[in-house]
């Protein structure tokens, strides 16, 4: 299992940083302090480049769908693929905008292991004038056994 307070989640390529801004603000305190359901479900941004981002959130007991598994609900898995997601878009381009996801489709793997937080990748692989596409992964323990991937396409609101 892996310890908790390692800073580098398993299957993250540590070195990257969250050095970008978002108006009077780095990217990362936007991403998880200014975004309500993000600070509600503890996600922290741990890396961030051009077109790519990592972000986990821990295993807590309230955000547990079943109590008898223990294991983190569904919901907290969309969340956290779609705000990567977002975090990937808005690192894409040169400044982030306003976006708005358009899409989101999420191929559920399996569940989560009990007790165990989650991480999660996104990559923005094309960007368009009006619209950005990811992929995300999200897992567990092991980025080998995704618990599940998702693929979005976001709004860009160039419109400022």
């Amino acid at each position: 299992m892996a310890d908790p307070t390692d800073p580098v989640p398993p299957g993250v390529t540590p070195g990257m940083t969250p050095d970008m801004t978002y108006g009077d603000a780095p990217l990362h305190t936007r991403m998880t302090q200014f975004a309500p359901h993000a600070q509600a479900l503890g996600m922290t941004l741990v890396s961030v480049e051009k077109g790519r981002g990592v972000m986990t959130t821990p295993w807590r007991e309230d955000l547990v769908g079943d109590p008898e598994t223990g294991v983190i609900a569904s919901g907290v898995v969309t969340a956290l693929l779609d705000h990567t997601c977002g975090l990937a878009i808005n690192s894409a381009g040169e400044a982030p905008i306003p976006i708005a996801t358009l899409d989101l489709r999420i191929d559920y793997m399996r569940p989560a292991r009990p007790r165990a937080g989650l991480t999660c990748e996104a990559h923005a692989y094309r960007m368009t004038r009006s619209i950005g596409f990811v992929r995300a992964e999200a897992w567990d323990e092991d980025r080998g056994d995704p618990v599940a991937t998702a693929q979005a396409a976001f709004m860009l609101n160039t419109r400022s």
